[in-house]
């Protein structure tokens, strides 16, 4: 099982504009192989700061899912509305014994 946090910085008053484009993201993501769940954040301090934390079966899944016709469209108006490209990080669990 892996992570995937992906970052965002919405552009200067697009916030309404960026939680619609994320719930029409999400159905798109919900349906992708591998998929298990996922969770928003926005930072208290500096609202148009998002993070997204999603959870795949593993590494393969989220290629798939990051390489997609579907991610492309579901993502492509979301992208209009952020202030910098997104950054995305993959993490996998690391044994501490």
């Amino acid at each position: 099982m892996i992570k995937v946090i992906i970052e965002r910085q919405i552009a200067q008053d697009m916030e309404s504009t960026y939680e619609l484009e994320v719930k029409r993201a999400l159905k798109g993501v919900m349906g992708a192989n591998g998929f298990i769940t996922g969770e928003s954040y926005s930072d208290i301090n500096q609202p148009q700061y998002r993070t997204i934390i999603t959870t795949w079966d593993n590494l393969a899944c989220w290629n798939r899912w990051y390489a997609s016709d579907l991610r492309r469209s579901s993502n492509y108006n979301l992208n209009q509305i952020l202030q910098q490209e997104e950054k995305v990080k993959v993490l996998q669990v690391q044994s501490l014994s």
